[in-house]
């Protein structure tokens, strides 16, 4: 879903949007009639991706892995207008066999993935709270659906924020803030192209367990976000929908 105007007057702040999906949701985000802030660690990338958005976009450079930023950075978020809808799409990847993988590496995914995640949705649903409304989305993972190899710390941040999505539409449901995930499936990226051109098998291993085939496109996973975020879905909370062409049903 991407009606015009759906998400009128609306302030949505998206996590990691200079790039790649946060990009894409941030530009659907815009077209559905939101104010939009991308968050994100390079201010030339995020200066980059707000003239590509529009003017209805603007940015704040932060690390949500530096927890002790996150009050400041809410404020900052909140004097551009209070904030209706946060995407917690951040986050970061390690990929190597599990008994090669040492604890700095998994601390250093966790930190992002889940714990900067956490407390910047904490320190925003209290904004959201006094005000008795809001949507947030986490962006999870089919490796928070599927075992994957490789990739324990990933599986692990996003398997948490699977559950933590659960537990918040749960708590915050009585203050008027709904809680959704999208579980993005493997996704037609410059990054996933070379990885396929790398290992063509791999690909159609993918694609034979898929029953739509093909790949999905960012738009695919932000159409699914601007709807979770929307009047449309008011009354869906604590649902994780995957956005993966039936992948992980697959067989």
């Amino acid at each position: 879903m991407n009606e015009l105007g759906c998400l009128s007057k609306k302030h949505a702040v998206v996590t990691g949007g200079g790039t790649g999906l946060g990009l894409g949701v941030a530009k659907a985000m815009v077209e559905a009639g939101a104010l939009v802030t991308i968050v994100g660690r390079r201010r030339d990338v995020l200066e980059s991706a707000i003239e590509e958005i529009g003017d209805d976009a603007g940015f704040e450079v932060a690390d949500i892995a530096e927890l002790a930023g996150i009050q400041d950075l809410v404020r900052r978020l909140e004097s551009r207008a209070p904030i209706d809808i946060l995407v917690n799409n951040a986050g970061t990847h390690h990929k190597a066999p599990t008994l090669d993988t040492d604890d700095a590496d998994f601390a250093r995914v966790i930190e992002t993935n889940l714990f900067g995640s956490f407390a910047l949705t904490r320190d925003i649903a209290r904004c959201m709270a006094e005000r008795g409304e809001g949507s947030m989305v986490m962006i999870t993972s089919m490796a928070a659906i599927l075992g994957l190899p490789q990739v324990a710390s990933y599986t692990a941040s996003k398997s948490a924020l699977q559950g933590l999505t659960r537990q918040l539409a749960v708590e915050f449901g009585p203050l008027g803030i709904r809680v959704n995930a999208v579980a993005p499936g493997f996704i037609e990226t410059d990054m996933n192209r070379g990885i396929f051109e790398k290992d063509p098998e791999r690909l159609q291993r993918i694609l034979a367990r898929t029953p739509l085939g093909g790949l999905g496109s960012s738009s695919d996973v932000a159409g699914a976000v601007v709807y979770l975020s929307s009047p449309t879905a008011r009354f869906v909370t604590g649902v994780c929908l995957p956005v993966d062409g039936g992948l992980s049903i697959g067989f």
